[in-house]
């Protein structure tokens, strides 16, 4: 694209350019992860488990990482303006779906066609950014705002809803997100002019086969992902039919693409040992970012916070990632060394892993955990954005878009992957530790019965009768365990986080080549996944 083509209207100054890109793109962001802002009102709204809310973020992702390759051929069919237009358009559509609905098998398909809108959105307002800014300085600037806040969305979705959702029902979110698409609306209609970015290319022979077996197989790992440990994975007949159609459903993409003159996917990027090295880098750190999730249910089922409190702690993330993103950008400006920034990124990881392992407990001042959290924000903040440079600055300019779909489908594997761990750990392994402690705890004990006497003799001198003393105070011994085992399972997954993270400052150490390897963009016209 030349510059000269008039875009914008010229009454438009350069800034007003990027804020209406920015506003354009940010209540897509916020439409990411909105369904987990409130796990449990959400679940409760709709009638489901909180498994299936983690599902319709999923299939959102999973949209978006699936129409990602085929949107070029749309981006290129229909002018700017339109193109802005209509899928905007189609945002407020679903998210009006979203407002009336209370079935939850309405709410996937509806979810996933918000991740190909998503996509849309992503891939038109970036380009048209980038193709704007001609220094390297400036594109790895806005690489960075832009990632900077897909990781700010879950904290600052749970600060914003968390007062709405208190007040109303959860739907409410939707309706807010619906109105927040009418002033880009307003914007598009009028700063924009209806031109087009490239000669327009019809749309014939779409690849939507390669769309369409790619986008099923990336919803079947989420479902085995999220769904696997509650269904005892093989051993449901659901998980093994997924597990042999993704195996299927690979096999033939795999050789599609290598028989096609176009593929969907450019296998080759996979023959640079940058880029696999990144790509695994981003994959162990989109396992570790979602760590605090746990954090997050620690929280609210052992310290009792409730959402207001919970979204106030996590400003503390939120700051931590901002203020990591900063200083990634401006070591990867200066052409740091790769490693320079991967070691102290997983370096604080790993001292916030640690710091929580040691500090959770039945009782705690919410101050101790300030720090950590923006640890945590610190070091995922560092990470993210130099290791995507770095990954699709390891391939040929020709190979971009193929690398940033494949660093997206990996960034979208490590997101589902973490929940099966995570699902793994609370499902499986605190119900071994509540047996454990059922084994231990028995009405002979002495500590047990004395513990049982104390608090019935609480709740007796409160006003209740004898024989309501007495069945309160199991009640409390029984949700007392059920704190314990909250706490030993978030105490395993942490120490097996800090285990992983170690064993990847390892690997980093040892690798004599990164030693010498740094990252920079090299092309004005990658839109970034």
């Amino acid at each position: 694209m030349d510059n000269a083509i008039p875009i914008f209207k010229p009454w438009v100054p350069e800034w007003g350019v990027k804020v209406i890109l920015f506003l354009l793109v940010l209540p897509s962001i916020v439409l990411f992860f909105l369904p987990m802002a409130n796990v449990n009102a959400a679940a409760g709204y709709y009638g489901s488990e909180p498994a299936d809310i983690q599902f319709a973020v999923a299939l959102f992702y999973a949209g978006y990482v699936g129409f990602y390759s085929l949107e070029r051929r749309f981006f290129t069919y229909l002018a700017t303006r339109e193109y802005f237009i209509l899928f905007t358009f189609l945002q407020i559509l679903t998210s009006l779906v979203c407002y009336h609905t209370r079935e939850i098998y309405i709410l996937f398909p509806v979810r996933f066609v918000q991740g190909m809108l998503f996509s849309c959105t992503v891939n038109l307002s970036l380009t048209l950014m980038f193709t704007r800014l001609r220094s390297e300085r400036a594109r790895e600037i806005s690489f960075s705002v832009f990632f900077g806040l897909l990781l700010c969305a879950m904290p600052f979705n749970n600060f914003v809803t968390a007062d709405l959702i208190d007040a109303f029902n959860f739907n409410i979110v939707y309706k807010g997100a619906l109105f927040s698409y009418l002033p880009c609306l307003v914007l598009l209609l009028l700063a924009m002019n209806n031109v087009r970015l490239n000669v327009r290319f019809p749309l014939y022979k779409l690849d939507w086969q390669s769309f369409a077996m790619y986008s099923v197989a990336l919803c079947l790992v989420g479902y085995i992902m999220i769904y696997g440990q509650e269904y005892y994975w093989l051993g449901d007949s659901r998980i093994r039919y997924s597990v042999l159609a993704i195996v299927g459903l690979g096999a033939l993409f795999m050789l599609r693409q290598r028989a096609m003159k176009r593929p969907y996917i450019d296998l080759r990027v996979f023959r640079y040992r940058n880029f696999r090295v990144g790509l695994l880098v981003l994959f162990v750190m989109y396992i570790c970012r979602f760590a605090s999730g746990i954090t997050n249910s620690y929280f609210v089922s052992v310290l009792r916070f409730d959402p207001m409190h919970l979204s106030y702690i996590n400003l503390f993330n939120l700051a931590g990632l901002t203020a990591g993103v900063i200083i990634a950008c401006a070591m990867t400006l200066q052409q740091k060394r790769i490693r320079y920034i991967w070691l102290p990124g997983f370096f604080l990881l790993l001292v916030f892993h640690v710091q929580m392992y040691f500090g959770f407990d039945v009782q705690a001042d919410e101050f101790n955990y300030f720090l950590p959290l923006f640890i945590q924000g610190l070091g995922v903040g560092m990470i993210m954005v130099p290791t995507i440079i770095y990954a699709i600055s390891a391939v040929p300019v020709s190979l971009g878009v193929s690398a940033a779909a494949a660093c997206l489908a990996v960034r979208y594997l490590g997101f589902v992957v973490s929940i099966g761990i995570i699902n793994y750990f609370e499902l499986f392994g605190k119900s071994r530790h509540y047996n454990a402690f059922q084994d231990h705890l028995t009405k002979t004990e002495p500590v047990v019965r004395q513990a049982l006497q104390e608090q019935a003799g609480h709740l007796a001198a409160r006003g209740l009768a004898h024989a309501q003393s007495v069945k309160g105070a199991h009640k409390m011994l029984v949700a007392d365990i059920n704190r314990q085992g909250q706490l030993r399972f978030a105490m395993d997954y942490y120490e097996m986080m800090a285990v992983l993270i170690m064993s990847t400052l390892l690997l980093i150490a040892l690798f004599p080549y990164l030693n010498r390897t740094t990252a920079y963009l090299r092309s004005r016209w990658l839109s970034p996944a």
